[in-house]
């Protein structure tokens, strides 16, 4: 009976740390979720850490919660990174095959080169992914293995992030006692969970709604072609909410979770809810319209900047397979249909698959779990990448002692009293759209 590995997946996001831990048997492929954890943060702004003792505190609550669910204690991770900061380019390389045959060390020797790219000092190498290959003059070859040919070469895409942004992340887990194994782009981890071969090979638009950044990853023959970073997401749809009806954040993100449309069509019935009062005002009532009114525009601003960035790809035209929604602000009710109506496309939202259904498969099985199972699907394939010197030291079986979680405070910032009623308020904000 074959050991299974460990393999973590730790999803920072700009409100939350999500951890997911994952059991992989390799003689049956099987592949198994044991535990989870998530812990509110504040750490940081727009996918970019903006203060490391928060960050690393979140990080240990969502891990202490993952060890005490799985029963193993965790040391080594795969993280996503996001932000405005990642940008892409592309690039060549060129090789010369050893025999009239490509071998896969030429394919092999062709990566390295293509990895050499040069950039400058502040930034890093996030991944290089081949988009196709030329043997001999011959291009829009996928796959050259066992083809004859004595040159080799391919074009391939680039992601680089900010160096001191990828080197914050990293400290960050450091000081919650984790060793890095790979940092992956939000995007295209969540591609993992999400997308299926027959959907990559079609062509399809990856749209991961995040917190503080929407990632757009554009698959088309099994390969990625374009992503992108938009530092708008469900924490502006939050703030509007708080600037308009005057209540704390953590109220506001609740009455989002709960009474919130994306679109006025998903509404059934208009029933109203409670708005908690600030600084001893009395509790107000409101429609689930008037909510939605709020909501609208600005989910309707994300995917028009998602449109415009799918359209400067060039790939537009050849999404047979559409859009798939995913990120916890996908879970938002209506907003598929809201994408559908700007997108003009197909669409569907994208829940984590790939693992068996048993233990705690359904915990993990929405659209806010997506790149945390994503990084750990990441780590399964990658595993033979990583640095051979902290290969095995995954985790330790023994049988933890329980001890309790302390979430860690977040800091919320009140809005200052407002005398004006909140219809008033509704009545000011719709006026300065």
């Amino acid at each position: 009976m074959s050991t299974p590995e460990i393999h973590v997946g730790l999803d920072i996001g700009t409100t939350k740390v999500c951890v997911v831990v994952t059991a992989f048997d390799p003689a049956k492929k099987l592949i198994e979720v044991l535990g989870t954890g998530t812990a509110e943060c504040d750490g940081l702004k727009r996918g970019v850490v903006t203060n490391i003792n928060k960050t690393a505190d979140a990080i240990k609550s969502a891990i202490d919660k993952a060890e005490q669910q799985s029963g193993y204690k965790l040391a080594r991770v795969v993280i996503g990174v996001s932000g405005e900061h990642v940008s892409t380019f592309t690039t060549r390389g060129i090789v010369t095959t050893r025999t009239s045959e490509i071998a896969e060390d030429d394919v092999r020797r062709l990566h390295d080169e293509l990895s050499q790219v040069h950039v400058t000092p502040d930034r890093r190498i996030l991944h290089v992914i081949a988009q196709d290959y030329i043997i001999d003059g011959q291009d829009g070859i996928s796959d050259p293995l066992g083809m004859s040919g004595r040159r080799l070469e391919a074009n391939a895409l680039v992601v680089t992030a900010s160096a001191a942004a990828v080197e914050n992340v990293y400290k960050c887990a450091e000081r919650a006692g984790l060793h890095v194994d790979a940092v992956v782009l939000q995007s295209i981890a969540s591609s993992f969970a999400v997308l299926d071969d027959a959907e990559r090979e079609v062509g399809v638009a990856l749209v991961d709604i995040g917190g503080g950044t929407t990632d757009l990853a554009i698959y088309k023959e099994n390969v990625l072609r374009s992503v992108s970073v938009i530092g708008l997401a469900g924490q502006r749809v939050t703030d509007d909410i708080v600037t308009v009806l005057g209540i704390r954040n953590s109220d506001a993100e609740q009455i989002k979770v709960d009474h919130g449309h994306a679109i006025s069509d998903s509404i059934l019935r208009d029933e109203h809810f409670q708005v908690p009062g600030v600084g001893g005002r009395r509790p107000t009532e409101l429609s689930k319209t008037i909510l939605c009114q709020v909501i609208e525009p600005r989910m309707e601003e994300i995917f028009e900047f998602v449109l415009q960035r799918i359209h400067d790809s060039g790939l537009a035209h050849q999404l047979a397979a559409g859009i798939v929604i995913t990120g916890g602000c996908s879970d938002l009710r209506g907003a598929d249909m809201l994408a559908q109506r700007t997108f003009r496309l197909p669409v569907n939202k994208g829940l984590p698959r790939g693992f068996s259904h048993d233990g705690l498969a359904r915990e993990v099985t929405t659209p806010a779990h997506a790149t945390a199972v994503g990084l750990a699907l990441y780590s399964i394939e990658h595993e033979g990448e990583f640095d051979e010197e902290h290969r095995g030291a995954v985790v330790s079986s023994a049988p933890m002692v329980s001890r309790p979680v302390v979430s860690q405070p977040v800091a919320i910032a009140e809005p200052p009293p407002q005398k004006r009623g909140l219809l008033q308020n509704v009545k000011d904000w719709f006026e300065n759209l």
